[in-house]
């Protein structure tokens, strides 16, 4: 029987105000959970924000919302982000990934939205979550790195896993009060991106400015360069897998151009429900922050009349390989999705600076996915190192 990674928040952990550790609070993610806080301040208090090297930006929000305490990513940093700061507010700075970890672990945060980029956000959400926090997560390679490992903690320490991803929040909304043995397919969507209608000879040509053009949604650099190639999708689909117990084979992806239809959820019956709304990342992150309350939230409203028609299609997978090798590394074992993902942060960073071409991007996983032989990743050191070697072999083959 399928069983959901966590259990919801218990009675107690319900009230208001609740107290946040706002985790890359100066990426998209980040900056609009502020702006569901600034809409609701009697039911959020800010205690801890970490961001990066944009010490400016996390100034300016510290300024706003004067939490306690703030993380950046190194020493440098650290001393920029303080002489920003005015002179009759001193909150305790800390950097790197262990200040990170501290901030998730405080004992007064009910809530840690978890929202760093990549596979360093594993670290603070794995200590959050041992910690036995409610984790609005939003950082998908924390699940397909160690999905395993955090179900399991979740297990001993009754943290709550709520998903900020518009696609995962879109199921948990459809299937949590479900009877999980009537659950057949999960069905996620996908938008395509930019290049959906685009053939193999555009798609050799693709220029940086090109892939960040994503058609619905505003995201971070990564992101966007991840939903081009459909690598974001083929996370979301292993993502899916560890959050609600399902095979592989149960989740099924399906293209929709609108991004309206956040995803839908296919039971034995015959039914299909599905959850649909704006293109706007506030609707997810203020269901996690707030659950199982709704917030009222200055979002443009869906007009069904004006969109006239929802569509879908099957991905192109000849076209998009990324889903294949995504797909394929969970049904290798746990130690190839760290491999895939470790592979695919090189290769993006070596496209947005330019250093190689876009189709690149899958070539280069599949071949560190061929490379690699499944080894032990059953303690968070062993994913850390394996990332590591990964970073480490890729770069020195393609950097």
């Amino acid at each position: 029987m399928q069983t959901y990674i966590s259990t919801l928040p218990r009675p107690e952990q319900l009230s208001f105000p609740r107290t946040l550790c706002i985790l890359g609070s100066t990426g998209s993610i980040g900056t609009n959970t502020l702006r569901v806080v600034e809409d609701a301040p009697e039911k959020f208090r800010v205690l801890a924000l970490a961001g990066g090297r944009n010490a400016k930006l996390l100034a300016e929000q510290a300024v706003h919302f004067r939490p306690a305490y703030l993380c950046v990513l190194d020493d440098a940093a650290a001393k920029e982000l303080a002489a920003l700061l005015p002179a009759d507010y001193a909150p305790e700075i800390l950097t790197g990934p262990k200040g990170y970890c501290t901030l998730a672990t405080l004992d007064e945060v009910d809530v840690v939205l978890s929202s760093i980029v990549g596979a360093a956000g594993l670290p603070p959400t794995y200590a959050a979550v041992k910690a036995g926090k409610i984790v609005a997560l939003a950082n998908k390679e924390s699940l397909v790195l160690a999905g395993h490992l955090i179900r399991e903690e979740c297990r001993k320490s009754g943290a709550v896993i709520l998903p900020v991803d518009s696609e995962h929040n879109a199921l948990f909304q459809v299937v949590c009060h479900e009877d999980a043995r009537t659950l057949k397919h999960l069905l996620l969507t996908a938008s395509g991106g930019p290049f959906r209608a685009k053939d193999a000879a555009f798609l050799e040509n693709v220029t940086r400015e090109q892939a960040l053009n994503h058609p619905n949604w505003s995201m971070g650099a990564k992101i966007s360069i991840d939903s081009a190639s459909l690598m974001n999708k083929g996370l979301e689909v292993i993502e899916a897998c560890h959050l609600y117990g399902l095979d592989e084979k149960d989740v099924l992806t399906v293209v929709h151009p609108q991004s309206i239809v956040h995803s839908l959820a296919e039971f034995v019956d015959g039914s299909i429900l599905a959850h649909l709304g704006p293109a706007d990342m506030r609707v997810a992150i203020a269901h996690c922050l707030a659950y199982p309350e709704r917030l009222k939230l200055s979002v443009e409203p869906i007009d069904l009349i004006r969109l006239a028609s929802l569509t879908f299609e099957e991905p192109k997978l000849h076209l998009f390989p990324c889903l294949r090798l995504a797909r394929e590394a969970y049904r290798a074992g746990a130690s190839h999705p760290v491999v895939l993902n470790a592979a695919n942060e090189v290769a993006v960073d070596l496209f947005l600076k330019e250093r190689i071409a876009f189709l690149d991007i899958p070539r280069i996983i599949e071949r560190a996915l061929e490379q690699h032989r499944s080894e032990p990743a059953d303690r968070l050191d062993d994913i850390l190192d394996l990332d590591a070697r990964t970073r480490e072999r890729t770069l020195a083959h393609h950097g």
